[in-house]
C-alpha cells in the first residue's frame, strides 16, 4: 500500500464513526494491536520528549525504507503512536520528511485531544520526521 493509500484508509476508518467516543475506542484497539516492544529497548534515548505519557519509538532502516516499533504506558497515546507507525512504517525517509501529516487534521484527531495529548502528538510527528532526516 502506498503512503497515500494508507492515509486514505485511516480517513475512511475514522469516517465510519460519528461520535468521538467511538473514535477513541478505535484508537485504543489500534494500540492493543501493536507488536510487543522489547523491555530492553525501553531506554531513555528512545523516549519521545514532549509527551506527558511515556512513549518509546524505535526505527530501523531496511532497503531504503524506515520501519518503526513503539509502545506507550497510556492506552490512548499507545493508539495514537500505533496509528502513526501503521501509516509511516515502510515509507522512504523522503516520503516521511516531505509529508504534511494533513490526514491528522482531516480525521479531527488533534482538535479532539486534550492540550497535553495534542502536544504529545506534535512531538511524535516531529520524532518521526527526525528519523526521516
Amino acid at each position: 500500500m502506498t503512503l497515500e493509500e494508507k492515509k486514505q484508509q485511516i480517513i475512511d476508518d475514522f469516517g465510519q464513526f460519528e461520535e468521538w467516543l467511538d473514535k477513541y475506542e478505535y484508537l485504543i484497539e489500534l494500540g492493543k494491536n501493536l507488536e510487543p516492544f522489547p523491555d530492553d529497548k525501553k531506554t531513555e534515548d528512545k523516549l519521545i520528549k514532549g509527551c506527558q505519557s511515556r512513549v518509546w519509538l524505535d526505527c530501523e532502516e531496511r532497503d531504503g525504507r524506515l520501519w518503526f516499533t513503539a509502545d506507550s504506558d497510556a492506552i490512548i497515546t499507545k493508539g495514537i503512536i500505533s496509528l502513526l507507525i501503521d501509516v509511516y512504517s515502510g515509507c522512504t525517509p523522503e516520503e516521511i520528511a516531505e509529508d504534511d501529516f494533513g490526514f491528522i487534521a482531516e480525521i479531527g484527531l488533534k482538535d479532539n485531544l486534550s492540550p497535553t495529548r495534542a502536544n504529545g502528538l506534535v512531538s511524535m510527528i516531529e520524532t518521526l520526521k527526525s528519523y526521516a532526516r
